[in-house]
């Protein structure tokens, strides 16, 4: 049988005991491992490896044992309570061994867990499972975790009651991040936050976030934004040893001037402006950006866009002979010092 996306949220939370098995497939491995880790952490507890009750299989070793997976449903453990035989990373040379333990499987067996890449509605393992009346299949995409996948990962990490602010900037950095870091982030906020009664703040997110280039280059842009002209070179040299280029420096400060344009420019003044945006910002990131809003101005925010356009132009020209990062280097700086003047 086939679970769709909701469904299944609810099923890998608590998986029903009675079944014969689970199918988890979709190109994104991380993705794939995470759910198939939630399910057997419900399905067979925490002491589930020390007590023998999980057999792994790698789907690579079925091609020469396809025996070994109706033995791994049918042995009869040491240990009491529920089993559960793992075959990891099948593919359709294993479907042999899996559609054997489908069709001989009996209650009290193993429940047969089994995870795959992306496989096409013809495969014979997923059409097995779809087809199975006690089994279940799930492919699993790369969409965005939904909310309450959120708020699953941060009750396990500890960290169930979250303020609304932070709550949306946890969403943000769930959408921007891949699941492992995302799940890594959040294990690394329960530590940061354990001891700490207070509520968790946008501060205490934007410390344990990962930092990467995106970081490097909002320095460089507030830098610009906030007149600071003599910090402009450094910043710039972190960002070349970074591997960003002269364009993608220009993209980004183009997108970081048309929202403090779009703020500055709203009849309703910045302050109305910022509380438009979409996606929203929240906590240092919006008062800040409302600051620089508010010294710039939209006359001044013109020109700086124009600035931009024009240099943009200039690099991407095919008769341009002055290094790329330089002419990108004398733009910001211009652009500081128009911030300075009256």
């Amino acid at each position: 049988m086939k679970l769709s996306p909701r469904e299944a949220d609810g099923y890998f939370a608590k998986p029903d005991a009675g079944k014969t098995g689970l199918l988890i497939y979709g190109a994104d491995a991380m993705r794939v491992a995470l759910k198939r880790q939630q399910v057997l952490a419900a399905l067979l507890g925490p002491t589930a490896d020390e007590e023998m009750r999980l057999t792994r299989i790698p789907g690579a070793d079925l091609r020469k044992d396809p025996a070994q997976v109706v033995d791994a449903i049918k042995a009869v453990g040491f240990f009491p309570g529920r089993r559960a035989a793992f075959i990891e990373d099948a593919t359709d040379t294993a479907a042999p061994a899996i559609l054997a333990a489908l069709q001989d499987w009996e209650p009290g067996d193993a429940q047969l867990i089994v995870t795959a890449g992306q496989l096409k509605a013809t495969s014979k393992i997923r059409k097995a499972f779809e087809a199975h009346p006690n089994a279940y299949a799930v492919g699993i995409y790369d969409d965005p975790p939904s909310r309450a996948e959120i708020e699953r990962t941060l009750a396990e990490a500890g960290m169930p009651s979250i303020p609304r602010d932070s709550m949306s900037a946890l969403t943000d950095l769930a959408n921007d991040l891949g699941p492992g870091d995302f799940t890594q982030t959040i294990e690394k906020l329960a530590l940061y936050k354990r001891g700490d009664t207070t509520e968790l703040s946008i501060e205490d997110i934007e410390a344990c976030a990962p930092q990467s280039t995106e970081a490097a280059l909002d320095d460089v842009l507030n830098v610009v934004a906030e007149a600071k002209a003599g910090e402009i070179g450094p910043l710039i040299r972190r960002l070349q040893a970074q591997g960003t280029n002269a364009v993608s420096l220009c993209i980004g400060a183009t997108r970081h001037f048309r929202i403090l344009y779009a703020c500055a420019s709203d009849p309703g003044g910045p302050a109305a402006g910022i509380g438009r945006l979409r996606p929203p910002v929240y906590g240092k990131r919006r008062d800040r950006i409302l600051r620089q809003a508010q010294a710039w101005g939209p006359h001044k925010l013109e020109t700086a866009l124009t600035v931009l356009t024009d240099t943009d132009l200039s690099l991407r020209s095919a008769g341009q002979t002055a290094p790329a990062m330089a002419l990108m280097e004398r733009a910001l700086i211009r652009m500081a010092m128009l911030a300075r003047s009256r």
